[in-house]
């Protein structure tokens, strides 16, 4: 019987205290979708979290029954190491690739995954995707629909010699993961072999790590489980999941991305403004350190 049908449900969503908001809106939006919120379980990998945004997510996972696990990923050496080791824009935290990590930080009891990113609402039961047949894969994804960009950047012969620009390149930010497929795997000694080779040097971000290691090694998902929002227009197409992975974030007033209403209330109308109070304070004492010198906090 699948996790469809039976059995809890476990989501990961990893997060710095930047984006504590996003994540309680990814949460809520799941749970509120879901036809079974008191099977849910959150796990939650962060670097440590100011006591506020850790009292706003466990209300999140209170108020619909969940349950949450808190991981702080940083008290785990391999992570520390590579999230110093790899590349990631100035948009994206270190911590993400705590994905990479699963099989360590969470209990070998555990057989079905689904990792989610922060910047996701989710409108479908999450126990649907979970639940997916990967037909022996380890991993199941929806393929990148700017994949060729995502794996090569604006060079094609820059990682010529690793991607093939011919094989379906998956967006890591929604994955379904069989943990029994990926230990057996052993992921963690496969990346010390890349970073051995010289490899996890010339590869950016987790997203390439992933695909790198997994090439032709995973099930494609119906792009419904993904959908990279594009515009209000993608409304009609009722997309089961949406990903605002551009700048587009439904945070910023200036955008107009698919479902922002909705997801703005997933969030809750008081978080939402005190979020932006957050990231507005966060962006101008950046500011004032980058002119004057002064030292920012960490």
């Amino acid at each position: 019987m699948t996790a469809a049908t039976f059995g809890p449900v476990h989501v990961a969503l990893a997060f710095d205290d930047n984006f504590w908001a996003p994540a309680v809106a990814t949460m809520r939006s799941i749970s509120l979708a879901s036809r079974r919120p008191g099977d849910l379980f959150f796990h939650l990998f962060h670097s440590p979290l100011a006591a506020a945004h850790t009292a706003d997510l466990d209300r999140a996972g209170q108020e619909f029954g969940a349950r949450l696990i808190h991981h702080d990923v940083l008290q785990s050496a391999a992570f520390r190491h590579l999230a110093e080791i790899l590349a990631y824009g100035s948009h994206i935290s270190g911590i993400a690739c705590a994905r990479l990590f699963v099989d360590r930080l969470l209990d070998a009891s555990i057989g079905r995954l689904v990792y989610v990113d922060c910047d996701v609402f989710v409108r479908g039961p999450i126990e649907e995707l979970a639940g997916i047949d990967l037909a022996g894969a380890p991993l199941g994804a929806v393929k990148d629909p700017g994949g060729l960009i995502a794996a090569f950047g604006r060079d094609l012969a820059q990682r010529r010699d690793l991607f093939e620009p011919a094989d379906p390149y998956f967006n890591s930010g929604v994955l379904v993961i069989d943990l029994a497929a990926w230990r057996a795997m052993d992921v963690t000694k496969r990346i010390l072999g890349l970073e051995e080779r010289g490899l996890l040097a010339r590869l950016h971000g987790d997203q390439q790590v992933l695909n790198l290691i997994f090439r032709n090694n995973w099930r494609r998902l119906d792009g419904a489980w993904n959908a990279l929002a594009c515009g209000e227009d993608m409304e009609a197409l009722e997309p089961r999941l949406v990903h605002y992975s551009g700048l587009g974030k439904p945070w910023n007033l200036l955008a107009r991305p698919p479902f922002g209403r909705a997801y703005r209330q997933a969030m809750g109308e008081g978080l939402f403004w005190r979020y932006l109070r957050h990231r507005w304070g966060h962006f101008w004492r950046g500011k004032a350190s980058s002119l004057f010198g002064f030292k920012r906090a960490s």
